[in-house]
């Protein structure tokens, strides 16, 4: 999703200017995963147009970023030692950030003593919306996110996320953050723009005066696949994929369920690429709802072989209903494929009736049966679904490659100066 107002001529001309940019990251590592792999993504092609200066953290494990990104000005703090246990848990709640926050205010204000000058600051990640941003106060232009996250558990569905670790209900404090919290407040409120993965974002800040709020897909693509060859199927036959990590709000679960309500469609299919703690249960529900052959599980699978379950494929089923954003639905779609998924949070702003079916999560029951309505008519239209995946490859090209993405950022770098 490329967000943004419509530029005057001159502002567009100016957003060709070479910016002097102090990017800060809460990890950068082109060869990890999530976050750090986000950050990597669009600074080192920041890097490869503007001056560029890199605030950043680095897990213990890992080697150093500054060799990905040649010619870039690193500066780097290490993870302290015992935060490198209980992984999840870090992930999630971050606890070296107010040692990293701390520490880049202390380097800025020294750098700032000593004469240096950034256009632009602009703090690529956490993603997460409860890290107040530590250039906030000390440079008069700073852009934050893209943020996501926070999204709350759609009522319905709390009854069936009760088991789910203690540390991941942390994020309900999130909210009341945002009204309370003076030096979160401070960092959003003073901030020249504040970038939400989607729509909902603004929302969720609410509470908080912003200067400018734009949505922006923290995900981009360096190009799309070759296109999948239309493979021909029979009506009422579906082969659905679901690629995503195996935890409740992720909903897995309902992709079994709404299967199990095609008894009269045999020739639907799931295949279920991921692993994780909600699998057991998973695998129950398939036992108990006599779907067996039709649901695969096939674990973690690398990139490639990803990629071929793809091209098998004729619909992702991704019925994630606390989804920030949802990298796998551009996977999919770069692949040609129709996408069923949530009509709520990330998902919801990328999938309409042009690419695919948005489905309503008010609760389990009638979640699987909306999800279920959306395969019968898949299964049993072939053309309709090649339209809609065709047509999603059509906006993957116009909306997140990255040459188009950075391009709308330095128009809003460009148009934050004027300001």
């Amino acid at each position: 999703m490329i967000g943004g107002k419509r530029l005057r001529v001159d502002e567009a001309d100016e957003a060709h200017r070479r910016y002097r940019l102090l990017l800060i990251a809460s990890g950068l590592d082109g060869t990890d995963v999530s976050e750090n792999a986000v950050a990597y993504d669009w600074a080192s092609r920041l890097a490869s147009r503007h001056d560029v200066t890199i605030l950043t953290y680095c897990k213990r494990e890992r080697h150093s970023a500054r060799d990905q990104i040649p010619g870039v000005r690193f500066v780097e703090w290490k993870e302290w030692p015992l935060l490198n246990r209980a992984r999840d848990l870090n992930n999630l709640m971050q606890p070296y950030y107010l040692g990293f926050y701390v520490g880049v205010r202390r380097w800025l204000r020294r750098a700032l003593e000593r004469g240096e000058r950034f256009d632009i600051a602009h703090q690529l990640t956490p993603v997460a919306m409860r890290y107040p941003c530590p250039a906030v106060g000390l440079l008069d232009h700073v852009i934050v996110g893209p943020l996501g996250g926070a999204l709350e558990t759609p009522p319905g569905f709390t009854g069936e996320m009760a088991a789910a670790p203690m540390y991941t209900r942390l994020r309900e404090l999130d909210r009341w953050r945002f009204k309370h919290d003076p030096i979160l407040r401070r960092s959003m409120s003073e901030a020249s723009a504040v970038l939400g993965v989607a729509p909902y974002v603004e929302d969720i800040l609410a509470a908080i005066p912003l200067r400018r709020f734009e949505a922006m897909s923290e995900h981009g693509l360096t190009g799309l696949p070759p296109a999948r060859p239309l493979r021909e199927r029979d009506p009422g036959e579906l082969r659905c994929i679901y690629v995503g990590r195996l935890i409740r709000s992720k909903g897995a679960r309902d992709a079994i369920r709404a299967l199990a309500q095609l008894d009269d469609l045999p020739n639907v299919t799931l295949d279920i690429v991921g692993d994780g703690e909600d699998r057991a249960r998973c695998e129950a529900e398939v036992e108990e709802l006599g779907l067996g052959e039709r649901v695969r599980f096939h674990g973690w699978l690398t990139k490639s072989e990803v990629s071929n379950r793809y091209l098998e494929s004729d619909a992702l089923v991704f019925p994630s209903f606390r989804e920030p954003s949802g990298r796998v639905l551009l996977e999919a779609m770069s692949y040609g494929l129709p996408v069923v998924a949530a009509d709520y949070g990330g998902p919801g702003a990328v999938i309409d009736a042009e690419v695919g079916v948005s489905v309503p999560c008010g609760e389990p029951v009638q979640y699987a049966r909306d999800i279920s309505c959306a395969l019968r008519d898949l299964a049993n239209d072939p053309s309709a679904a090649s339209r809609l995946g065709a047509a999603g490859r059509r906006r993957l090209e116009l909306q997140y490659l990255w040459p188009a993405k950075i391009d709308w950022l330095e128009r809003l770098y460009a148009e934050v100066l004027r300001s």
